[in-house]
């Protein structure tokens, strides 16, 4: 999916194409491919209507997109495939999609088209798009941060607007000309910016304190990274036997897979949820997960961590041999604070007697948790968008302008 789609020939699209919109009504296509996106793809949709009450929503969402107002072309099932082999498996039919749906929408020709995350699937649809004379942008930019930061120039050819997550992005895109906007983190939205953990009940909390665990949202990455995280418990343990363990599970899918893996750990008292990663990240003492959003969720929720990611070997060498990769700090939280704030362990370092001494120091060391929650909170004030605007909001008014004709509405 990673390849560029083939070019077919642009139609030509007749005025009575464009004119049958009435003035004052823009038409603005949004295309989400994951539930991430859904989420995303609702609370933008939801700010652009304030702005633009008379607007059509069209493309590709899920059910809160659909909830929200947007007439769905296609569901974001039809696209949310994960690995290689699944990718591959399916890359015809998605290519079909792509081509299904870049036909549809040279016919509708909408204002603006608004590419939601799905990278691989709506650079290449946004690109030929934007050849064919079509306002298009791409929320949530790729991670040009950590490898590969000359994809910003392509991805410039895609969009003429890029909506980014992360304060360091737009000054990338800058130096290639790129137009970018940073917006906010919607996870910023979600949390308050305090240091206090959230009360749940009014009852005594159990003994002991309480460790989550939040091995990842795939399946490949639970697979290598759950039976270290459980062997750190077993050794935690051995010091701290009151400790409390939870998994809040990213899909009901995993669930089956986790408590396989919970058996053959023969550990007991372990609790698993669905999802609810949220609630438990505020309650927690301390976090064991997985590189990656979660990270970011855990300092936004003052919940200070341990980072731990795998990939297969011979990924990493080629990734480091080739120098593909660019940062020296891997989760958000260090990358943000541009400090090694949260222990990181890599690879080699990703074992289990490694990752059961940070957890016992954070939670037998005061100071070190400590030093962890003193930057949590600057870093959910650098991830806020500016002038106290949610990340929809803000999103929205950076889209706006590409809608000249309706600016005044």
């Amino acid at each position: 999916m990673s390849r560029p789609h083939p070019r077919l020939p642009i139609p030509i699209v007749a005025e009575a194409t464009v004119s049958k919109r009435p003035q004052g009504s823009p038409c603005i296509a949004l295309l989400a491919g994951e539930a991430s996106g859904d989420l995303l793809g609702s609370d933008l949709l939801r700010a652009l209507q304030v702005r633009f009450p008379n607007a059509r929503f069209v493309g590709m969402g899920g059910p809160r997109m659909r909830a929200a107002g947007l007439d769905a072309w296609h569901d974001i099932a039809e696209l949310s495939v994960m690995g290689l082999s699944e990718v591959l498996r399916h890359l015809p039919r998605l290519l079909r999609l792509r081509k299904t749906l870049f036909r549809r929408l040279l016919d509708e020709h909408p204002d603006l088209v608004v590419g939601i995350d799905a990278p691989d699937f709506n650079l290449g649809l946004e690109r030929r798009l934007l050849r064919a004379g079509l306002h298009t942008a791409h929320y949530v930019s790729p991670s040009i941060w950590a490898w590969r930061e000359s994809r910003a120039r392509r991805i410039g050819q895609s969009a003429e607007r890029i909506l980014c997550l992360f304060p360091m992005e737009p000054a990338i895109y800058a130096r290639y000309g790129v137009h970018a906007t940073f917006v906010g983190h919607p996870l910023a939205d979600e949390f308050t910016a305090s240091g206090n953990k959230l009360k749940t009940t009014t009852t005594p909390a159990p003994a002991g304190p309480l460790l989550a665990l939040l091995p990842g949202s795939r399946h490949s990455e639970v697979m290598r990274l759950l039976p270290i995280f459980l062997q750190a418990v077993v050794r935690l343990r051995r010091t701290i036997p009151e400790l409390r363990v939870t998994i809040p599970l990213a899909s009901d899918a995993l669930r089956e897979l986790v408590e396989t893996e919970l058996a053959r750990s023969e550990l007991d008292g372990i609790e698993i949820l669905n999802g609810q990663s949220h609630p438990l990240l505020r309650t927690a003492d301390v976090a064991l997960l997985a590189s990656g959003t979660a990270a970011l969720e855990a300092a936004l929720a003052d919940c200070p961590m341990v980072v731990a990611y795998r990939i297969a070997p011979l990924t990493h060498a080629l990734v480091k041999g080739l120098g593909i990769l660019k940062t020296h700090r891997y989760s958000l939280p260090n990358i943000l604070a541009e400090c090694d704030l949260v222990p990181e362990r890599m690879q080699h370092e990703c074992r289990a007697e490694v990752l059961a001494g940070d957890l016992q120091q954070l939670l037998c060391d005061p100071a070190a948790a400590a030093a962890q929650r003193k930057v949590f909170p600057t870093l959910h004030q650098i991830l806020h968008a500016a002038h106290g605007q949610r990340a929809a909001e803000a999103a929205a008014e950076a889209l706006a302008d590409l809608l000249p004709i309706h600016a005044d509405l």
